[in-house]
């Protein structure tokens, strides 16, 4: 069936020991994500079988004969969405009794109806992101996981990593298959990324985008409102400033449609808890693209320009270096790969006002949760925990922890109880 998916050195990834839990139950499962963030190499390590959905000779293959993939193997439906009809397949060889860890499909982009079942009950989603920090080589010394048992874990771990390797690593991307090539040919892997969604992935999502050079003009001002809860319209009044295109929301929601269902877009929803102590809270989203790569190579930056404060026009929706913008971003990516694992949700708390705010909300089933606000700077004082103190006056117990996530050397705990974590240090 062609050239094995499986990666010559597999990197290890924690979504695996999710993956393998759920497999011991779950008949089939499909594991979503954008293009290049690993979803078949790690899918490839658990099957027997591999059906790659993209080549036109393989879906004529399991077209003709659609039962090649119900012969008892482990078997995994690569890009599955090429042929959709191998959903509804799967789905009935689970109602017909399929063992558990029969099946793996994987899905670069959303599919509309097209006259297929949800799944739901028999195929279980799972969703995959680019490479977080401590799937990078780095090695974590705190665990997300503990802080959201409440007990105040002690702070420990020492790490080298500064603010160089940061912008390194936001630009050098989360895409295991491009962030191992040399600089030159890694960047122009990256503007081959950007440009097949514009070109390509979108047309063949069925889009009605009938622009792509808007499209593109689009997508780098979104990449510009990074870390922000900057409004869709403001984007595109960027984007297209003097046009009528900047009003159409049609046109808006195609774009934002087309992008979501590509996986590129990861906005952060707005936490909305239900306390009777939190009132007038804002529901925006906080704007993120899937990998901080995507936006420093929309906006043409590399590494020094973002060390050196080059933002060229970056700035349009924030204060601040652009910079803090994707290490948050690069935070906010990994901090939801650990929580997933700990099956918690992840928003960004803010009052209408603006006067309280809070970055990263990781949120346990039963409401309470850890509140993480990131700073690129590696010191933290009395003003940086203002609103994290604040939550923890409002809330009570049900804030297990708080954190601020930063750019400095040492893990530790303030005299307050809000704990300080370097980046690097922070893992599942």
């Amino acid at each position: 069936m062609s050239e094995s998916l499986r990666a010559t050195h597999y990197r290890t990834r924690v979504i695996d020991s999710e993956l393998d839990e759920l497999l011991t139950g779950a008949a089939a499962i499909s594991i979503e994500g954008a293009k290049g963030v690993g979803k078949s190499a790690t899918a490839a390590e658990r099957v027997d079988a591999e059906f790659r959905l993209e080549s036109a000779t393989v879906r004529a293959l399991l077209e003709a004969d659609p039962a090649r993939i119900l012969n008892g193997q482990r078997v995994l439906l690569d890009e599955w969405q090429h042929l959709p009809a191998t959903w509804d397949l799967v789905r009935r060889a689970v109602d017909a009794g399929a063992s558990a860890g029969r099946f793996i499909l994987t899905g670069s982009a959303s599919v509309a109806d097209m006259g297929r079942h949800s799944g739901a009950g028999r195929i279980l989603i799972l969703r995959m992101r680019p490479l977080a920090i401590a799937e990078r080589g780095y090695a974590p010394s705190v665990s997300l996981a503990d802080l959201l048992t409440g007990d105040r874990p002690a702070m420990v771990g020492e790490t080298s990593v500064d603010l160089a390797t940061y912008a390194s690593e936001i630009v050098t991307s989360g895409f295991p298959g491009i962030r191992e090539l040399p600089g030159r040919i890694r960047r122009a892997q990256l503007d081959s990324y950007v440009d097949r969604i514009v070109d390509r992935d979108v047309a063949e999502l069925g889009s009605k985008l009938r622009n792509p050079a808007a499209l593109k003009r689009w997508m780098s001002a979104y990449a510009a409102a990074t870390a922000t809860t900057t409004t869709y319209t403001k984007i595109a009044a960027s984007a297209t400033p003097g046009t009528r295109e900047q009003s159409s929301r049609t046109t808006l929601g195609i774009y934002r449609d087309a992008l979501e269902g590509l996986f590129i877009l990861d906005s952060l929803p707005g936490w909305l808890p239900n306390n009777a102590h939190l009132s007038e809270l804002a529901a925006s989203p906080k704007h993120h693209l899937a990998d901080p790569a995507l936006a420093a190579t929309l906006l043409g930056l590399d590494e020094q320009a973002l060390l050196a404060g080059d933002d060229r026009g970056a700035a349009l929706f924030r204060d601040g270096p652009f910079l803090g913008a994707l290490f948050e971003s690069l935070v906010a990516l990994s901090v939801r790969v650990y929580a997933q694992r700990s099956e918690c949700r992840v928003s960004h708390f803010r009052m209408h006002r603006g006067e309280h705010e809070v970055d990263l909300i990781v949120e346990r089933r039963d409401g309470r949760c850890v509140a993480l606000e990131v700073k690129l700077s590696p010191h933290v004082n009395d003003g940086d925990v203002r609103h994290l103190t604040w939550l923890r006056d409002k809330i009570g117990p049900a804030l297990l922890d708080a954190a601020i996530v930063t750019t400095g050397t040492s893990a530790y705990r303030r005299p307050d109880g809000i704990a300080v974590i370097p980046a690097a240090l922070l893992g599942p």
